[in-house]
């Protein structure tokens, strides 16, 4: 293991390989070769210019002139910027808990033994795979404040009309709107937490109904510590997931009204390809990615404490 860490050493091993070990190596390489390259040209390659244009002023039409770091200290004083890392953090903040708690309720009941529960959970899953494109055209009909169905419902139960929100079209109930709608989309965390958990013992809840523990006690001592794994990679996708929303505000909102749903990525996307100021966009693009990694890492230390693996 030490020689193949000397200068020249993979060198030395290829040479000392039998003509049909080097053969086998060649072919091995012809057949990782197309990832490799889609990788270096569709991944690495970006991911490296982007983070020079972030210390360049860069149009896109013209060529990328290096100004150091005016592109973050610019960030800094963006009043915009931080309204829309507020505005994300916002989001984030509240649609993500409510989102895993809801999920996890509907993955448990949907694991109980009822008859029919394949169309429930069908059912439970299908808003996940609709078009985020059809599915924001939908809520914004929704939340329409004069004809929308949602307004109707809550003024058929007998609120006053004059009391009824705008929802999009008020600064207040815009954010609120998107986190509502989505809960909507829960689908796939519930098909991670149904297959969670299947994989739980049952004789750990016979054992606990022997003890007389009640559903709530089974919950807390039985279902969230086992399925903790679980629930921890759900709250690392729910992280990534909520700080690049960008589709169903680009399309109900654009920002509005008074920027209160302009989310960081949507500002960023107008910078980029609106204002044409790429490299400043890509400042934000790599901000937002220190952002995440802060988070995921903050994320993965507390659940060391919390995390249960099956050994």
């Amino acid at each position: 293991m030490r020689a193949c860490l000397r200068p020249g050493a993979a060198f030395r091993i290829i040479l000392a390989m039998t003509a049909s070990e080097r053969r086998n190596l060649r072919n091995g390489l012809l057949f990782i070769s197309p990832w490799v390259i889609g990788f270096a040209v569709f991944m690495l390659y970006p991911i490296v210019s982007s983070l020079y244009f972030s210390f360049c002023d860069y149009s896109v039409l013209e060529s990328p002139v290096w100004i150091g770091a005016e592109n973050y200290t610019e960030l800094v004083k963006d009043e915009v910027f931080w309204t829309s890392l507020g505005n994300t953090g916002y989001y984030a903040g509240v649609s993500l808990p409510l989102g895993m708690m809801l999920a996890l309720a509907v993955a448990i009941l949907l694991n109980t033994q009822v008859r029919g529960m394949t169309v429930y959970r069908t059912i439970f899953f299908l808003p996940s795979i609709v078009p985020i494109v059809a599915m924001a055209i939908l809520w914004l009909w929704i939340f329409n404040g004069q004809y929308g169905v949602l307004n109707y419902a809550l003024g058929a139960i007998g609120i006053p009309t004059r009391m009824l929100p705008t929802w999009l079209d008020s600064p207040g109930w815009a954010m609120p709107a998107l986190i509502i709608m989505g809960l909507w989309g829960i689908g796939y965390s519930v098909v991670i937490y149904l297959a969670g958990l299947q994989d739980i013992p049952v004789s750990l809840y016979e054992s606990a109904d022997i003890d007389g523990a009640s559903w709530w006690q089974k919950i807390v001592h039985i279902t969230i510590p086992m399925l903790s794994p679980v629930i921890y990679f759900n709250l690392v996708m729910g992280i990534i997931g909520t700080f690049q929303i960008f589709a169903a505000p680009y399309i109900m909102t654009n920002g509005g009204p008074e920027r209160a749903t302009t989310f960081y990525t949507l500002y960023l996307y107008n910078l980029a390809f609106g204002e044409l100021r790429m490299g400043y966009a890509c400042a934000m693009a790599w901000i937002l990615f220190v952002v995440i990694l802060l988070l995921t890492l903050i994320a993965t230390k507390v659940s060391q404490r919390h995390v249960h693996y099956e050994r």
